[in-house]
């Protein structure tokens, strides 16, 4: 019996030696689908998420109702941040995402912008500015898939400039292509998000003027925990961290509003 047990035990230790060769587990990884219009905050926040957790990010930006598309297509995604609410509450009611899952994380504004040199004054003017003979094209993203491009039309219309702007209107296939263009020089002028704009590597190349927030429909920024997630407890962990204090102020710096401030 001793040397039954005695060759059980030496069996158990060369197994264990031959996993620990093997390396430890591999660390978690959250896949996230995020609206272009975080793509400078989402980086400050992953950062500051993964220095303190064994949690590895991974993150892809577009426009909202692309990665909506994708997600009811089964593509790998862990946690949704999208642009709007709808689109959350469609894979919800899908079940195409965990119960109790879904949150608001921020509430987007929106801007124009123009270039540090450009002529067109959007401090004093606005969206008015827009209107002057000298503004060839204005870029806004494309209003079929992208929440800040119906936000967009949304404004031109509450200020009485929809049918007058619609010929100037360049489109992007999400809100960051649309400042891309204005940065260019493809357009003269860009409608997007502020929290793009608010980007350090962006603060000393335009000027801006925020449009009013009662001229478009409120952009509630809702995102969601997907059925399908690989590891959801470490899912749960980042949105757990983006509606903490530290990802609050984070959002803030980018110029977001926050859920109930």
């Amino acid at each position: 019996m001793r040397i039954f047990f005695a060759g059980a035990l030496a069996a158990a230790v060369a197994a264990a030696a031959c996993g620990g060769g093997r390396g430890a587990p591999a660390r978690p990884t959250v896949r996230i689908a995020a609206a272009s219009d975080l793509n400078a905050a989402m980086g400050d926040a992953i950062a500051r998420f993964s220095a303190g957790r064994p949690i590895d990010v991974s993150v892809s930006y577009g426009s909202s109702g692309a990665f909506y598309a994708q997600i009811l297509n089964g593509a790998p995604f862990d946690l949704f941040f999208s642009a709007d609410a709808e689109y959350p509450r469609q894979l919800t009611a899908r079940g195409l995402a965990r119960p109790g899952g879904d949150f608001v994380y921020a509430i987007g504004r929106l801007v124009v912008w123009v270039t540090r040199e450009s002529p067109i004054d959007v401090e004093r003017g606005g969206l008015r500015a827009l209107d002057a003979p000298s503004v060839a094209h204005v870029a806004i993203a494309n209003a079929e898939h992208a929440p800040y491009g119906r936000a967009a039309l949304a404004a031109l219309r509450s200020a009485g400039l929809e049918e007058r702007l619609r010929p100037k209107l360049v489109f992007g296939e999400s809100v960051a292509q649309a400042l891309q263009f204005a940065q260019t020089g493809a357009a003269d002028a860009a409608i997007v998000a502020r929290s793009l704009v608010s980007a350090p590597a962006l603060e000393d190349r335009g000027r801006w003027a925020d449009v009013p927030a009662e001229a478009y429909p409120r952009l509630e920024q809702r995102g969601v925990v997907l059925d399908r997630a690989a590891s959801p407890d470490a899912a749960r962990a980042f949105r757990e961290f983006m509606l903490s204090a530290e990802g609050r102020a984070i959002l803030a710096r980018y110029g977001f509003l926050l859920p109930g401030a």
